[in-house]
């Protein structure tokens, strides 16, 4: 990596450039962007639901403390199947209860969980991609805006001086008013590129802060990056490679595996449950007919037989969703498949146009130096002199651009392919 003064601060500038190169700008976006600290913040919780789903298993254990004012003797004759007695007393005691199996639901529903909150964390790896994404292509955009900027002085320049040439000729009536006017309107075009070269140079550094998480108005100093080998795997190895490595594939293969299990879990809604329940305790105070110590304890099996429909209701419902997670997958292999074709062939055609524009360059330069003599031994007119300036600032806009388009597009290779990280 070397540095690269591309060009001096402009005069626009309010505050001191900060010098920032793609790794750095890539480690600020990390550290600062809210989507991935939301995204890291959500996969934390789903982890928390295995949890909950488990506790419905584990022993349930509480204390009470119960004072009753009643007529003693007198029982609960309305509202109720039972007919208990109601006996004036304070009494404290413990009730436990607890899970003994309820024949897999359970596991399934924890398992279900977990791939959930695996899928989260593919989640998380997808916001961080992005954003490097997006870091790079707003790092490439500051360096091509730059660097058209660098073309647009230069044609400035260039043209101002052949202005001034041509004005000087014609004050000596050695040219016509024609020749004077077509130097004045390039140059009066090239001001207008250095116009728009200036804002899309302030555009372009805002979308940088934006995504590292500086003040808009924040100027940078940015580097150059080698320049990429060009692809010399074949598009299928790339394509092998996102299908095993793309974290959206791997987020939808986990939720399929999620819809899964939480079917499974949902067949078993029917089957029984058998718990045990327990109580201890002391009632110091009391009438007679309450002993001053109690426990009990009692195992239940419940067997669900009626519900109106509900578990054959949920049991399709989670078997449906089931099948939509699996289509999922297929359609989200069938678009990254074709995302990694489309990039693989930009990459290549954008390695390609470096040398072809590298090429334009040469001879519109060539085209200029030439058409620049004619003109000024009088063989030609300053028609043919400004389209040889046209096509060689076109010529320099496309060279400069090239560069960072191939380096885009490689980032886009590795986003597409999963090793973005």
């Amino acid at each position: 990596m070397f540095a690269v003064l591309l060009f001096a601060a402009p005069l626009w500038a309010q505050q001191p450039a900060k010098e920032l190169t793609l790794a750095d700008a890539e480690k600020l976006a990390v550290q600062t962007n809210p989507r991935i600290a939301a995204a890291r913040l959500t996969a934390a919780a789903a982890y928390e639901v295995p949890k909950e789903f488990h506790s419905g298993t584990s022993p349930l254990v509480a204390a009470n403390v119960t004072g009753v004012g009643a007529d003693s003797g007198s029982r609960i004759a309305a509202g109720a199947l039972t007919n208990p007695v109601l006996y004036s007393r304070l009494a404290t005691g413990i009730t436990f209860s607890q899970v003994l199996t309820d024949f897999g639901r359970t596991r399934d529903l924890v398992a279900s969980a977990n791939f959930r909150a695996q899928a989260q964390d593919q989640l998380t790896e997808i916001a961080k991609a992005d954003i490097l994404l997006a870091t790079a292509h707003a790092y490439f955009s500051v360096l091509r805006a730059k660097a058209v900027l660098n073309v647009a002085q230069q044609t400035v320049q260039e043209r101002q001086l052949v202005s001034d040439q041509v004005t000087a000729l014609f004050n000596n009536q050695l040219k016509s008013q024609l020749d004077l006017s077509f130097a004045n309107v390039n140059l009066a075009d090239a001001r207008l590129l250095l116009s728009q070269a200036r804002n899309d140079v302030q555009s372009a550094e805002a979308s940088l802060a934006a995504v590292v998480g500086l003040p808009s108005d924040t100027t940078f100093t940015v580097f150059e990056e080698a320049l990429p080998d060009p692809l010399i795997d074949t598009v299928d190895s790339f394509v092998r490679r996102a299908l095993a490595d793309r974290s959206e594939i791997k987020d939808l293969r986990l939720e399929q595996n999620a819809a899964e299990r939480f079917a499974e879990s949902e067949r078993t809604l029917s089957h029984p449950t058998l718990s045990v329940a327990g109580a201890a305790g002391v009632a110091p105070v009391a009438i007679s007919q309450v002993p001053s110590n109690y426990s009990g304890i009692g195992i239940n099996l419940n067997i669900p037989i009626l519900n109106g429909g509900l578990f054959s209701a949920r049991r399709a419902e989670a078997e449906l969703k089931e099948q939509a997670a699996g289509e999922r997958v297929n359609d989200i292999t069938v678009r990254v498949t074709r995302d990694v074709r489309v990039t693989y062939l930009n990459a290549n055609t954008a390695f390609e146009r470096v040398g072809l524009t590298s090429q334009l360059l040469s001879q519109a330069q060539l085209a200029l130096d030439l058409a620049q003599g004619r003109y000024d031994l009088g063989l030609s007119s300053i028609i043919e002199l400004s389209q040889a300036q046209l096509n060689l600032t076109s010529a320099q806009i496309a060279n400069a651009s090239a560069r960072y388009e191939y380096q885009e597009q490689r980032v886009l290779i590795d986003y597409q392919i999963g090793a973005l990280h």
